[in-house]
């Protein structure tokens, strides 16, 4: 396994604050992470729907154990934080939590566990944590920085196409009400060809034939859910940064890839984007 910055970290927190929160895209290894950090912790998924049922309606047998719990995409059933909340203030009790959407949960958070928790980020492979593996820049572009591909040897190209069909299917219709799915996969693929430009909704929503406010809200929803994010310009002159329209990135260059349709090395080396 690929030793993760956080690791040290998160060790150090959970000793200090009796809840600990890792935030982060799907299958960016935080689940991985966890188990391999505290492998005598229960571990409870409420992606699950059986374990989703019980903890919506029976939330005190669900957290009840002797040791930590560690609950997965809590975002599933943020109602459970307040109850969380209750039992750490009455005992020594920890819990951590894991979730991969920021808007669902930040306010569930500030609101329940504000100054009991402390939040981690969790992205795909940096290239500090991959640096060593002997591959090539070209070929950590192409591959782009989520575990899965490296641990199980997986065609990066294919897996990463899956990776948007499921993030389309599964997590936008949990947070926008988007009529035709295509039309907001042709919005992703056009934001892959704008990377690294300043980012104008009124242009963008026109090309891809919806409003701009619509577009805007697309891109907060990419941004929250760890797809993409907004550099904001720098100038000396403090007021330019506010005024001037920030760049867009995606956080996983192999997803961008994906996106573009890029394949192979010599694809990438010849692709105008490079």
């Amino acid at each position: 396994m690929i030793k993760r910055t956080l690791e040290d970290k998160i060790r150090e927190s959970l000793a200090k604050f009796p809840t600990i929160t890792l935030l982060g895209p799907r299958q960016s290894g935080k689940t991985t992470l966890l188990k391999n950090l505290f492998p005598d912790f229960i571990y409870k998924n409420l992606e699950n729907p059986t374990q989703r049922e019980l903890a919506t309606n029976d939330p005190i047998s669900f957290l009840e154990s002797e040791t930590t719990l560690i609950i997965d995409e809590v975002q599933r059933c943020p109602e459970l934080l307040s109850y969380i909340q209750t039992i750490v203030d009455s005992s020594k009790r920890k819990f951590i939590l894991t979730g991969s959407h920021q808007l669902l949960l930040s306010e569930k958070i500030s609101q329940s566990l504000a100054g009991r928790t402390r939040i981690f980020e969790l992205l795909p492979f940096s290239y500090e944590e991959i640096q060593s593996l002997d591959l090539s820049l070209d070929e950590l572009i192409l591959k782009g920085g989520y575990p899965r591909i490296y641990n199980e040897n997986l065609s990066s190209y294919e897996w990463l196409s899956q990776y948007i069909q499921t993030y389309i299917e599964k997590d936008v219709r949990q947070l926008l009400n988007i009529g035709d799915l295509l039309v907001f996969e042709r919005f992703l693929k056009i934001l892959a060809g704008r990377v690294g430009q300043s980012i104008n909704y009124s242009n963008l929503a026109n090309d891809v034939g919806i409003k701009s406010p619509t577009a805007s809200s697309w891109v907060s929803i990419l941004s929250v859910s760890y797809i993409t994010f907004l550099l904001p310009p720098y100038f000396q002159n403090f007021t330019k940064r506010y005024i001037k329209a920030p760049k867009l990135y995606f956080y996983d260059t192999g997803l961008l890839c994906a996106l573009l349709g890029i394949r192979t090395q010599e694809h990438l080396k010849s692709h105008p984007l490079v």
